[in-house]
C-alpha cells in the first residue's frame, strides 16, 4: 500500500507534456512540467523556536534570534525554495534570481546579475537573518553583512539529490524549525525515492547531455559535479559529459566534445532552448547534428527555475523528467 501511495504522490504532482517524443530513444522535444511551480509548504506559518545557534558551513557558530525578515540567496534558488516550503514564505524579504516560482515573484531580487549580491539591496531590506552559500558572492559583501551585525548562515554549495534532505534540515535548524525540517526532509526523500523507481532497470541506459545555453554566446555542456549529473544518474541515464572525459562542472561546447559525448538525449532549461531558437536553433550549433540526439532532435526541457533547484520540489522535478523521458508510468 505504501508503494502505491508514493507512486500516486509523484504522478499527481508531476507530468510530462509531450510534443512528438517516443521515450528516451525516440525523437522530438518533450517539455517536462510540474502540476504546480510553487513548493507545497509543510506547515502554515509555523512558530520558530528561538534563539538557536548553528554551525555555519564556513565553520562559524551563528546565533539567530529573529526570523521575521529572511533573505535567502544562492545561485540555484534552493534556499528560497526551502524557506517557502517550511512555511515561512511570508517572512521572505529577499531572494535570488534563480528563485522563479510564482509565489515569490513579488519578493525583491538581491542578485540582479545572477551570481553577485547587491549589498545596498540587501541592507535596505533590514534582514534579521541571511541564508546563503559560496555559489554567489563576493565574499567581501557577505562579510559586510556580518560586520553590520546581521546573522549570516552559510550552507553547503554542493547540489546533489542525495544532499537534498540534509540541506533541508540544516535550513530548518537555522530558522528554529527542527520538527518541520524533519517532516519536509522525510517527505522529500520519499518523493525522490518514488521518482527514482520510475526509471527502467533493463536495457541500455540512455546517454544524456545537459546543455546550458543563453543565446549563441553562452553554450556549455555539463560535466562532473554540475548537479545535472546527479539528476541524470537518478533517471537511470549516463551523464554524457562526464563519460566523454569532461573534468569541469560546465565546459564551453565544441563540436569535438559533442561528437565524442554522443548523447542520445539533450537535457535543457526551457528558456535556454528558446534563447537559441528552439530545436531549429539547436541544430545549427556545430557538432549537434553529428550526435544521436541531434539526428533525432531529441530534447527534454524544463522550466529554468525548477530543473536545478535541488530543494523540496526535487521529487516532483525528477518524476516529471522521468515521465518526459520514458513516458507516463503504468497505472
Amino acid at each position: 500500500m505504501a508503494a502505491v501511495l508514493l507512486a500516486a504522490a509523484v504522478t499527481t504532482t508531476a507530468c510530462g507534456s509531450t510534443d512528438d517524443s517516443a521515450g528516451a530513444g525516440g525523437s522530438g522535444r518533450t517539455t517536462a512540467t510540474l502540476a504546480s511551480l510553487d513548493p507545497q509548504p509543510i506547515a502554515e506559518h509555523p512558530a520558530s523556536t528561538l534563539p538557536v545557534t548553528v554551525r555555519s558551513f564556513d565553520g562559524v557558530d551563528v546565533t539567530i534570534t529573529d526570523t521575521s525578515r529572511i533573505v535567502a540567496a544562492d545561485r540555484y534558488g534552493t534556499l528560497t525554495e526551502t524557506v517557502y516550503a517550511l512555511g515561512l514564505g511570508d517572512r521572505l524579504v529577499g531572494r535570488d534570481t534563480a528563485a522563479k516560482f510564482p509565489a515569490v515573484e513579488s519578493v525583491p531580487n538581491v542578485t540582479p546579475s545572477g551570481a553577485s549580491l547587491s549589498a545596498e539591496a540587501v541592507l535596505a531590506l533590514h534582514p534579521t537573518v541571511i541564508l546563503t552559500d559560496t555559489s554567489i558572492g563576493p565574499r567581501s559583501v557577505q562579510d559586510q553583512f556580518r560586520a553590520a551585525g546581521i546573522p549570516v548562515v552559510y550552507f553547503d554549495p554542493t547540489r546533489t539529490l542525495a544532499g537534498v534532505p540534509t540541506q533541508i534540515r540544516a535550513v530548518a535548524d537555522a530558522l528554529g524549525l527542527p520538527e518541520q525540517g524533519r517532516a519536509l526532509s522525510d517527505r522529500t526523500a520519499t518523493q525522490i525515492a518514488a521518482a527514482r523507481a520510475m526509471a527502467p532497470t533493463d536495457g541500455t541506459p540512455p546517454k544524456i547531455a545537459f546543455l546550458y545555453m543563453r543565446g549563441p554566446a553562452i553554450t556549455m555542456m555539463a560535466g562532473p559535479g554540475s548537479g545535472a549529473d546527479s539528476l541524470i544518474e537518478a533517471l537511470g541515464g549516463v551523464d554524457a559529459g562526464t563519460a566523454a572525459g569532461l573534468t569541469e562542472q560546465f565546459t564551453p561546447i565544441t563540436s569535438e566534445a559533442l561528437i565524442a559525448a554522443a548523447p542520445d538525449v539533450f537535457l535543457m532549461m526551457t528558456n535556454g532552448l528558446e534563447s537559441i531558437g528552439g530545436l531549429d536553433g539547436l541544430a545549427k550549433i556545430p557538432g549537434i547534428a553529428q550526435t544521436p540526439a541531434g539526428k533525432n532532435r531529441r530534447v527534454v526541457d524544463m522550466a529554468d527555475g525548477a530543473l536545478l533547484s535541488f530543494g523540496p520540489r526535487s521529487g516532483d522535478v525528477l518524476g516529471a523528467l522521468a515521465t518526459a523521458l520514458y513516458g507516463p508510468p503504468p497505472q
